[in-house]
């Protein structure tokens, strides 16, 4: 626990004993309180407010709250959402959920979305701003309009399939919005690149929670309750701590690279990974035809044995050995299992896809300059 002294904190890391400053030492005093950041009031009033966002709530709700009424006014909404202090005045999670221009009150309520060739060349910027809500959509949407999308017919249903599941995209920015730590003056941002998205907000994990855990069933230690609780009786999220396992789960389902999370920068961010796993790609990486084939197979199948390989390229068992322990080295399978149990499933290729990615989209921008019909653009 940290000491006072002197008019200062002092808190115990490892050997030594530091001071603690800025947002850490400010959540502390916040927690001695009882309090949470997100229920301290703000300075606005309720002519801040934006009228179409608590009407959009109250249908939104109806599922989970069905006492909730188009009747109710703006100050019964608040109140039973906790979003008043005790003396009426609203809370910073009210005037972030509800308010017409937060960001007027608390400048760095927003969140920008860049579109990024290399790590210095964007060659798009938005910024989100409004309320919560609006964040929402907004922020989802400038996403997409740098990702490819093609569609499928599944039965008599057509599916469109973006680079990455959108409903992944959208569990990121809501976590983001509701995780972050406020008191930083730093925006959330997002950068798209040809072959990855990084997603980024400040603030740290939990002190009871680890990178390992969030691709794990996991306890629910939200940073700002109240916002959690109005998103959750809005249907956005589950208030379980499913929200990081869902995202790995939905990139799965897509056979995409397994997300990464990272604390990083004074923050936390989530890294996703398009599917480098396509014949183009493959080729660069001058794998065989059976190996290519193999990799197909996996990517419908989820996985393949060395018996399964030489089935489907009629080979030895020595060859597809050798053509497994490959991938295996390149990053593109990864081996499971141990003795005849051993099977492999798709991999990580590493810092190949940036090398790769970044070919592909000079091919492409290239093509395109010169008229060349290509599909699937959809690329900033």
């Amino acid at each position: 626990m940290p000491i006072s002294y002197n008019g200062k904190y002092y808190q115990r890391s490892g050997s030594t004993t530091v001071e603690m400053s800025g947002s850490e030492l400010a959540h502390f005093l916040i927690s001695k309180f009882g309090k949470t950041w997100d229920a301290l009031p703000s300075d606005a009033n309720f002519e801040d407010i934006d009228m179409s966002t608590v009407n959009l709530f109250k249908n939104l709700a109806r599922k989970r709250v069905p006492s909730i009424s188009d009747i109710d006014s703006v100050e019964k909404v608040f109140t039973n959402r906790e979003l008043l202090t005790e003396d009426g005045k609203i809370t910073r999670a009210g005037l972030l959920l509800f308010g017409r221009e937060p960001h007027r009150f608390l400048i760095s309520a927003k969140t920008r979305v860049g579109r990024f060739k290399t790590s210095t060349t964007i060659l798009d910027t938005v910024v989100a701003a409004g309320n919560l809500f609006n964040q929402v959509e907004r922020t989802v949407e400038a996403i997409k309009k740098h990702l490819s999308v093609k569609f499928e017919i599944k039965g008599i249903v057509r599916q469109d399939i973006w680079d990455y599941p959108i409903e992944a995209i959208r569990e990121a920015v809501i976590n983001a919005l509701i995780h972050k730590d406020y008191l930083s003056p730093a925006e959330i941002q997002i950068k798209v690149y040809d072959d990855k998205i990084w997603m980024w907000n400040p603030g740290g994990l939990p002190k009871e929670l680890s990178i390992e855990d969030l691709k794990r069933e996991h306890s629910s230690y939200p940073k700002n309750p109240l916002i959690a609780n109005v998103f959750y009786l809005a249907g956005f999220i589950e208030l379980w701590g499913s929200g990081t396992k869902r995202i790995v789960d939905l990139c799965k389902e897509q056979n995409l690279p397994e997300p990464d999370y990272k604390e990083e920068q004074g923050g936390f961010s989530v890294w996703l990974y398009k599917d480098i796993y396509t014949e183009e790609y493959l080729k660069e990486l001058e794998l065989k035809e059976r190996q290519i084939k193999a990799v197909m197979y996996v990517k419908e199948k989820g996985k393949i044995t060395n018996k399964e390989y030489q089935q489907i390229n009629h080979t030895t068992r020595e060859t597809s050995k050798r053509d497994l322990e490959v991938l295996v080295n390149k990053d593109v399978l990864k081996r499971r299992g141990k003795g005849r149990n051993v099977y492999y499933e798709l991999g990580q290729l590493g810092q190949n896809w940036v090398k790769i990615g970044s070919r592909l989209g000079q091919l492409r921008n290239n093509g395109a300059s010169k008229g060349e019909n290509i599909t699937n653009r959809g690329i900033g």
